[in-house]
């Protein structure tokens, strides 16, 4: 069986490649998914823990049926995506003796969904999808989920490129596609080549785990080909849009700000895709006040221009086209804009679009089951040609400002499998130092970082203004950042090790360390980070 993940912040969609068909259908997995005649059938990214110490929990749709999906309980889950890698995580809960962490709620959830899938038969190969912007501890985290799972391939590749190819494996066009769902807004820019050529085999996507047996399946075929040209992305979705509602009822009409008045802000702002003004009625059981929760598309969009939702997606957007630029792609190459995502079902985002883009292109026929429909691509003789989306770096002692700093070592757009290494050279620093450490470090924007934060019981996340940018130590752990020991102890005043760095088709960094007093080599090529 060949199967795909999108795991999404609202949520969940599951994939499978027909046997007979070899085409993929979007799967039910009753009673997780939706009962209503919902089309993909979805599964709520939600989560209830009915014993923390055994696992034992309830998910999607069977704790929306039996009404556990109650404010304030610390069973209940929601959001918990947005979590997962974040070095704030605001209040965790502690049931029966176990603190559970958004990675423990989001490794139930999806070994609960693949244990149900393997009940029907072995999964030969497996895609997860990932937002363009995640940080290295997501993918980590998700190495760390497939560890030790009875599946021979395994496969992460972002979302908006899935989508992509899940919109129509035919086209030979470039895309720009649009995924904008429950916790993220992701764009990338996609060419796709329908008609290939021949290839030897060659990883596809980023592979986590590759069975022998499905290896030579690739041999001598015509592969079709998906080569990223640019992509952003940036921690802001649907949750955010609902926490704003939440904010412009309570100023505008003084009710409390409570987790059923953010619920009910969902729904308004689900029902303006469809409708000019939304009403929903909210009923304080203490006062015993009812209110009226009224806002039209004009109230709204004025909302999101406050908030600094459009000039956001225009600095996205700005970015997407600057790289495309730098291929050779500019704004009127573009063929097709796919909309992908429940956010992108709002006429605000919609008539923003239009502004880059003439409604002919653009298409939202598909915005739930594109990415986990593209996901099944991968296993269909797709050949994903991607680059690293965040730069990386090495920590140094930065004299002049007393303070550490962070010195870029791999930009931002580097193309794997690396060709060349990068080459450093590193000597001591004090009399007889015994060992030379190394810190590597994912960077992000150098303008702005991310404040993720709780506000109440929601996670709210925030664009904050900043000289330097944001970093997520890779091997900053005991242990791990010691590269090398010297012997004879190193001294001041010349180079002791060279270094050379590569990033292999797996976008794993690896390191290769060489002592140049005793021309002795202390690491081949070892492991030092799952890139992203």
């Amino acid at each position: 069986m060949i199967v795909a993940i999108d795991f999404g912040t609202s949520n969940t969609v599951v994939a499978r490649l027909n046997p007979t068909t070899q085409t993929g259908e979007i799967l039910a997995l009753p009673p997780l998914s939706q009962q209503i005649l919902a089309n993909p059938p979805l599964i709520p990214s939600l989560l209830y823990v009915e014993q923390g110490a055994t696992g034992q929990v309830l998910l999607g749709q069977m704790v929306r049926d039996r009404g556990l999906d109650i404010p304030g309980d610390p069973r209940f889950f929601r959001r918990f995506k947005r979590g997962i890698g974040a070095e704030v995580q605001g209040f965790l809960p502690e049931l029966e003796g176990k603190t559970i962490t958004f990675e423990q709620a989001g490794s139930w959830f999806l070994r609960e969904i693949l244990d149900r899938l393997q009940a029907d038969g072995p999964i030969q190969s497996l895609v997860l999808t990932v937002p363009v912007d995640s940080f290295e501890a997501y993918r980590r985290w998700l190495l760390g989920l497939c560890h030790g799972l009875p599946i021979e391939q395994i496969r992460l590749v972002d979302e908006p490129t899935a989508a992509a190819l899940g919109y129509g494996r035919e086209m030979a066009e470039v895309v720009l596609v649009v995924d904008f769902g429950g916790g993220t807004v992701d764009f990338s820019l996609v060419q796709l080549n329908a008609l290939g050529q021949k290839t030897q085999s060659k990883p596809l996507g980023f592979i986590l785990k590759w069975g022998d047996n499905l290896l030579g399946e690739r041999e001598n075929q015509r592969v079709k080909t998906a080569r990223v040209l640019a992509k952003a992305g940036q921690n802001l979705g649907g949750s955010d849009l609902d926490d704003w509602l939440v904010d412009y009822f309570v100023t505008t009409q003084n009710v409390p700000k409570s987790t059923l008045i953010t619920r009910l802000a969902e729904r308004l702002k689900i029902q303006l895709s469809s409708q000019f003004q939304a009403d929903e009625v909210y009923f304080d059981d203490e006062t015993l006040d009812s209110y009226t929760l009224r806002i039209d598309r004009s109230q709204f969009h004025t909302l999101l221009g406050e908030r600094g939702f459009f000039n956001t997606l225009d600095g996205l957007m700005a970015q997407v086209l600057q790289q495309g630029r730098s291929q050779g792609i500019d704004l009127e190459a573009i063929d097709t804009v796919l909309l992908v995502g429940g956010t992108t079902q709002l006429p605000a985002v919609q008539d923003w679009i239009r502004q880059y883009f003439p409604a002919p292109k653009i298409r939202v026929d598909n915005p739930f089951g594109a990415i986990a429909l593209g996901g099944l691509q991968l296993a269909q003789g797709f050949e994903l040609k991607d680059f690293l989306y965040h730069s990386y770096g090495i920590r140094y002692w930065n004299r002049r400002d007393r303070c550490h700093s962070w010195h870029p070592l791999i930009p931002a757009g580097q193309p794997y499998p690396m060709t060349e290494p990068i080459e450093l050279f590193l000597g001591a620093s004090v009399e007889n130092q015994p060992s030379i450490e190394l810190v590597m470090g994912e960077l992000g924007t150098q303008t702005s970082t991310t404040a993720v934060y709780f506000d109440g019981d929601r996670l709210v996340t925030r664009t904050l203004s900043g000289d330097g940018p944001a970093v997520q130590p890779l091997n900053d752990r005991e242990g791990a950042k010691t590269i090398a020991q010297l012997s004879p102890p190193g001294v001041p005043g010349s180079d002791r090790l060279r270094l050379e760095f590569r990033v292999d088709s797996q976008r794993q960094l690896r390191l290769t360390v060489e002592d140049l007093l005793t021309q002795q080599q202390l690491l081949t090529n070892a492991i030092v980070a799952e890139l992203s």
